[in-house]
């Protein structure tokens, strides 16, 4: 495969990630926002508590209390939104870092082929047949090389692709529990898992609409 065949695959394969960045910083930053108005609500609430102790009834006491708790639960939430947000922007873009380093190492392979090719023609034509000499072969040469199994699979066109890399099923995999989701699975590294989660799962940009209700 020519140079700029490979630079025009990779190119097509990144064209999203801008976008997808650009979301999950935007949901961060809007984590924090929320997470920083409930902090001001708890310190709120903590000095109405302090100040009226005396004369609150327990009724009083016990709902104001419950009003920091919940708010607590819920800056807990926003930050373990955060944190599978940021793992999500991590793999993201490592995955694309492995998939150039793939390409990389696949264009150095057919360029060691085509020498190889090219010695062998130069030599046949000088000599008349090959020296004693002996050397790897095309195929040899090439095994040295180690891209990720995934890329090196042969991709069907008529096979359904998924997630938010849009490549077809490979690996561990993981379904939104969004009824509604337009994707519905996904690979673990493309959303920053290693292990499947407890409970109900949504995928980025369900977990988005989510939180605009």
């Amino acid at each position: 495969m020519a140079a700029g065949m490979y630079l025009e695959h990779y190119l097509d394969s990144i064209e999203n990630l801008p976008f997808e960045l650009q979301r999950n910083f935007n949901l961060m930053r809007d984590l924090d926002q929320r997470t920083e108005d409930l902090k001001g609500q708890i310190d709120s609430l903590a000095k109405e508590y302090t100040a009226n102790a005396r004369t609150l009834h327990s009724e009083q006491k016990l709902s104001i209390l419950r009003q920091i708790q919940q708010s607590y639960s819920k800056c807990k939430e926003f930050g373990d939104d955060k944190v599978q947000l940021a793992m999500q922007t991590y793999e993201m873009v490592d995955k694309h870092i492995r998939r150039l380093d793939t390409d990389l190492a696949r264009f150095e392979a057919d360029l060691k082929e085509k020498q190889i090719e090219s010695t062998d023609y130069d030599s046949t034509s000088s000599k008349g047949k090959r020296g004693g000499g002996e050397f790897n072969s095309p195929s040899s040469n090439f095994g040295n090389v180690h891209p990720s199994d995934v890329l090196d699979m042969p991709v069907d066109p008529n096979e359904p692709t998924y997630c938010l890399c849009h490549q077809v099923s490979y690996g561990e995999m993981i379904g939104c529990d969004n009824t509604d989701c337009s994707i519905e699975w996904f690979h673990f590294a493309c959303v920053g898992l290693t292990t499947k989660p407890r409970g109900k799962w949504y995928c980025p940009r369900c977990l988005q609409d989510r939180k605009r209700k």
